[in-house]
């Protein structure tokens, strides 16, 4: 077998199909069809279930063999006879055969040292739906799929801008994935751009199966629980993010989209509060940052409170709690960690059942570990409410990651709680803080804007101006064209 760093075309059909034939041997699904057009043998090689036949059948096979009588040169079957409007002439047989491995077709001619890719891409693909963990009121309810061509054609569509460039990737040694980048070129910061690049450039691993392994290899820091980059299945939502200056990544068979840089403030916003009026979105979002506040910090000041500071309780509240602690064999912090614990690993199972199985378990499981819980005595009935008010505030958070990353953080103020008190969680609070301030995202703070403290950058934070307002792109981005709205 001819070595494949060779990467050679051979004028002789027969020995390119040969090489091709060894290089691929016990695969049942590479399919060879050797013909004669005129007197110039010819060989396509494709792979069963990914490559379109009835195109190769009705536009490249019949084309050829019908019309064959009229060729009398070999340059004259791509000017005259084939009817494929996408191919192109490759000299490289490892690219040609990478291409054929994602659903492409070669074409060898007898004679010609270079060979023609036919784009016959059909492999089987789900169809556009509506995103099944970003749903909204009111929006699109278009969401992306596994296949990589349907998303940057939505995406497209939304954005008819010949500034926007979608520059194509291929990752991982062996998967070769295939990778999108996406941004509007005067409004991308550059900087941003370019660090993207090296960090993808630098990646050197067997495969990429999806857009969760790329996000772990381009986070600026590994180590921290809060998320660097934000997953989206929603087209709309990279639209506006390229509309700001950021980048998108579009990765084959994945149907989320990664946006960079990112701030903690996206993880607090929806779709939702750009369609609809100021007013409804300003309140719906004060909700959800006072909910946020205290699915992380209820469970435990209620341990602080009842276990050091019992004395900043009103009485009659006191002499209630006791009661319905009474007989209770635990102290509060082991009570907060066993329902908590509890919770976690209820809600961890209605995300691996199927769902309607996993909205009956999850009501189901909720009233009974909860009843059995205060029945048995070993918690209060104070501790169920407060777990199941901890448990509501924490699915307004419109991220997974995020609200998984609040709950661990919960679990250490509770810990922090019971050794310290009040103390313990303004202890806890400064360190993650701290933390936040020193995090970045492609060298942009991760508490912008509220850090960069840029007055035209906070109409869009935890209250939302009218759409009037908003005259520039965010200033902490430093993108190229500035003005949004004139």
């Amino acid at each position: 077998m001819r070595k494949v760093i060779e990467n050679y075309i051979y004028p002789d059909v027969d020995e390119n199909t040969r090489y091709i034939k060894e290089l691929l041997e016990n695969n049942s699904d590479v399919v060879f069809r050797e013909f004669l057009c005129g007197k110039f043998k010819c060989s396509i090689i494709y792979i069963d279930g990914l490559a379109d036949k009835i195109l190769l059948n009705d536009y490249v096979l019949e084309s050829l063999m019908q019309e064959s009588h009229r060729i009398k040169r070999q340059e004259e079957i791509k000017e005259k006879i084939l009817s494929v409007s996408d191919l192109v002439e490759e000299t490289d047989m490892k690219k040609a055969i990478d291409l054929m491995l994602s659903g492409d077709t070669i074409l060898f001619i007898h004679g010609l040292q270079h060979c023609y890719v036919l784009a016959t891409r059909a492999w089987p693909n789900r169809g556009i739906g509506e995103p099944a963990n970003e749903t909204v009121v009111r929006g699109s309810r278009e969401g992306f799929t596994e296949t990589i061509r349907f998303n940057t054609a939505l995406v497209r569509r939304r954005i008819r801008d010949t500034n926007l460039k979608m520059i194509r990737k291929s990752l991982g040694v062996r998967s070769k994935t295939d990778t999108v980048i996406l941004y509007i070129e005067d409004i991308v910061n550059k900087d941003v751009l370019k660090e993207l690049m090296e960090r993808l450039d630098s990646i050197n691993i067997d495969g990429i199966l999806d857009s969760g392994q790329l996000e772990q290899l381009i986070e600026d820091n590994k180590w921290s629980l809060f998320p660097q980059i934000q997953l989206t299945e929603r087209p709309d939502v990279v639209s506006s993010a390229l509309l700001e200056g950021r980048v998108a990544i579009l990765i084959d068979n994945s149907p989320f989209a990664l946006i960079v840089p990112t701030v903690l403030v996206q993880f607090f916003q929806s779709p939702d509060d750009y369609y609809q009026r100021w007013m409804y979105s300003s309140v719906i979002r004060i909700v959800r940052a006072i909910s946020i506040l205290i699915s992380i910090l209820m469970p435990a000041l209620y341990v602080a409170i009842t276990s050091y500071h019992t004395s900043i309780i009103p009485t009659r509240l006191a002499y209630s709690i006791a009661a319905s602690r009474e007989g209770v064999p635990f102290p509060a912090f082991v009570e907060a960690i066993i329902m908590e614990f509890s919770l976690a690993l209820l809600m961890e199972s209605i995300v691996r059942l199927p769902r309607p199985i996993g909205a009956t378990i999850g009501i189901v499981g909720g009233l009974i570990i909860g009843q059995a819980a205060v029945s048995a005595g070993i918690v209060s009935p104070i501790m169920i409410i407060i777990v199941s008010i901890t448990a509501i505030t924490s699915f307004i958070t419109t991220n997974y990651e995020i609200s998984f990353a609040f709950r661990i953080i919960r679990f250490i103020l509770i810990i922090m709680a019971s050794t310290l008190g009040l103390y313990g969680i303004g202890i806890g609070c400064i360190i993650t803080l701290s933390h936040l301030v020193s995090l970045k995202s492609f060298g942009i703070s991760y508490l912008s804007p509220i850090v960069n403290l840029y007055k035209g950058d906070m109409k869009d934070t935890i209250l939302k101006y009218p759409i009037q307002f908003f005259k520039k792109r965010p200033q902490y981005m430093h993108t190229g064209d500035k003005v949004r709205q004139k």
